[in-house]
């Protein structure tokens, strides 16, 4: 296979950066050529909203010179992601417009779980080294402009992930605000990262032991995997080392430690914010190794581009991840794991028999076995309310590896699950939900009440569920010699929606064993 020259652009809160790679599937990926440009967007994104008619112009000027950088390099293809500087204006539908009819350059805006996905990712893609670490208690600290995420990985497995409002430039306005000089930081940033940490622990840490952090950042990682940091392995570094930079930043001044770790005098501020968090999460959660990769978010574009492509193929299992996760969420809120079971085994049985009828992929039998993982978590709100409240739930908990769009569908399909199901007239009065993913939304929750009507005594009845699809019939085949009168009598409403949506009717068959 011919070897193919890809973009990846990310319009950063603080930085355009560009890297070139060559991807083919023989020869995977090769990084040619990094190009980063400084250019402030998040102070103004995060305290008005809005970015000035001159940083505009800034922005369109250097996206002119990556598109000549692109056709130097004869780039076949590319992909441009905005994040929180573009994600939190106001008026960013204008603002793309307006820079793809000034640059040529089409930008999609990543959601905050999309973003931190691809970053994950991209350490994924490090290989053993990533695997090795994730074996003890660790947690991905992933820095931005606008915001931190911190993700938790127990047994190898992505446990938690939340995000909170405390990234670098952020923060900065708010020492700005202050009129605090760099010596009076660490106390400032203390009082205000520890009213996060504090509430973090509580609800998330508890007694998990986290041993390594990997962190994802700008400054920080290129600190530590400069050669002439000493006495440490390149890209890893323990507390002490931590220690001995805030010190450097207490005795000498900001222009001597730039000249000495070789980094631009500008960023010595913000990398002592990152250094500050750093130290004071590693104290929090007890870790004794850091660990940074020196990925970026271009690298993470590279590989879904070339995942997506089938050029390579990762050694870490994400899906399983991302149920984990919802495994966890549904632990939180107190779901029945033992329901959910019978409900994912139902549903997905029913799914996989319906292949040629429903036309959806693997990923929709994702979207459906998350569903039923998380069929009941808002009853820990509000038994009454169940469907409103499993929705808000759903919609207000980050599940990274989903799009913002397949969170929808899932919180969607638990609510309809218990719910009235909403038309797409309906639907649009209060949605951007195109019809496409409308129509998954109604073929999954179809799928969910049938699997739920067939264990609405929640006794879990049936040892084993066979499903064919016969002619027009769905012939739903159940072992038990329980009394299923119930589940029959109740089963007529749910079949009534799976048969409005499949022109399929459900026929349960039992089958006793004496």
């Amino acid at each position: 296979m011919a070897v193919k020259t890809f973009a990846a652009i990310d319009v950063g809160s603080y930085e355009l950066s560009m890297k070139i790679f060559e991807v083919s599937k023989a020869r995977g990926m090769k990084e040619i050529d990094h190009i980063r440009h400084s250019i402030d967007m998040g102070t103004e994104s995060y305290s008005t909203g809005k970015l000035s008619y001159q940083r505009v112009e800034e922005l369109c000027r250097i996206l002119r010179e990556f598109s000549a950088i692109m056709r130097a390099y004869q780039v076949s293809d590319y992909v441009a992601y905005g994040t929180s500087a573009i994600r939190e204006t106001e008026n960013t539908a204008i603002l793309l417009d307006q820079i793809e009819q000034r640059t040529g350059i089409h930008i999609e805006v990543l959601s905050n779980s999309e973003q931190r996905f691809l970053d994950y990712k991209s350490i994924a893609f490090q290989g053993a080294g990533f695997q090795k670490i994730i074996e003890n208690g660790t947690a991905i600290v992933d820095i931005g402009g606008g915001s931190i995420q911190v993700s938790l990985f127990d047994n190898d497995t992505l446990v938690s992930t939340q995000n909170m409002k405390l990234g670098v430039l952020r923060l900065q306005e708010r020492m700005t605000q202050l009129d605090a000089s760099i010596r009076q930081y660490e106390g400032f940033l203390g009082e205000l990262i520890d009213s996060q940490l504090t509430v973090y622990k509580k609800l998330y840490l508890r007694d998990r032991e986290i041993k390594n952090i990997i962190i994802v950042d700008d400054y920080i990682s290129t600190l530590l995997r400069k050669k002439s940091i000493d006495n440490e392995m390149k890209g890893y570094a323990g507390i002490e080392l931590f220690e001995q930079i805030r010190k450097a930043y207490q005795s000498e001044g900001l222009l001597e430690l730039a000249r000495r770790w070789d980094m631009p005098e500008e960023n010595m501020p913000v990398m002592y914010i990152s250094l500050i968090m750093i130290k004071r999460i590693m104290e929090v959660m007890g870790a004794d190794l850091i660990w940074a990769p020196g990925v970026t978010l271009c690298d993470g574009i590279a590989y879904e581009y070339a995942e997506k492509n089938k050029l390579i193929v990762s050694a870490h299992d994400f899906e399983k991840d991302i149920i984990a996760c919802a495994h966890n969420i549904s632990k939180r809120y107190r779901g029945s794991k033992k329901r959910s079971e019978t409900l994912e085994e139902i549903a997905l049985t029913i799914f996989d028999s319906m292949k040629r009828v429903h036309g959806l992929g693997k990923r929709e039998r994702l979207l459906l076995q998350l569903s039923t993982i998380l069929h009941d978590c808002g009853k820990y709100i509000s038994m009454w309310n169940l469907g409103e409240c499993s929705y808000n739930i759903i919609m207000s908990t980050e599940i990274i590896g989903l799009s913002h769009m397949e969170r929808e569908i899932v919180a969607n399909v638990v609510k309809y699950n218990h719910l009235e199901f909403a038309y797409y007239e309906e639907m649009s009065r209060y949605s951007m939900m195109d019809k496409a993913s409308y129509l998954k939304i109604a073929k999954l929750t179809a799928i969910l009440r049938l699997a739920n009507g067939l264990d609405r005594s929640h006794k879990q009845k049936f040892r084993n569920v066979k499903t064919v699809l016969k002619d027009n019939q769905l012939i739903i085949t159940v072992d038990t010699n329980e009394d299923i009168t119930l589940e029959k009598g109740l089963f007529g409403a749910r079949a009534a929606f799976f048969e409005e949506v499949y022109s399929v009717l459900p026929v349960i068959k039992q089958k006793k064993t004496f």
